[in-house]
């Protein structure tokens, strides 16, 4: 007979990293731990002339969706209009561990999944106009 499982006030909650899409040059993750300005100024780097990417994306994961549009739109206000953006949305699948404290007996942690928001901003240099 298999042991029932400790209650839920003795568990201890384990957030999991999100899986992650191919990590390319041009891929930018915002963050809410990093400096906003580290971040812009990367993605910046990125799209100048010695950064080598005619394209950047970049992608933020929940809290950090509104610090990713910010940073997109931060960079569209100085690019004066040579810089454009494709933004896209999608859900995010995450699995959280439940774990014991101190994992005393090596039980497999139990898991829990969740949804949550992500978006995707493509920015590009925009063509000329004729």
């Amino acid at each position: 007979m298999a042991e029932p499982a400790p209650p839920a006030e003795e568990l201890a909650l384990r957030r999991r990293l999100p899986p992650r899409l191919p990590r390319r040059p041009g891929d930018v993750y915002v963050n809410m731990q990093t400096d906003f300005r580290a971040q812009l100024s990367r993605c910046r780097k990125l799209l100048g002339p010695g950064g080598g990417c005619a394209e950047i994306w970049i992608h933020g994961l929940g809290l950090a969706i509104h610090r990713a549009i910010n940073i997109a739109l931060q960079l569209q206000a100085a690019g004066a209009g040579a810089l454009r953006l494709a933004p896209s949305t999608s859900t995010v699948e995450l699995a959280d561990g439940l774990e014991p404290p101190g994992h005393p007996d090596g039980r497999p942690p139990l898991a829990r999944a969740r949804n949550n928001s992500a978006i995707h901003i493509r920015v590009c240099r925009a063509p000329p106009t004729p």
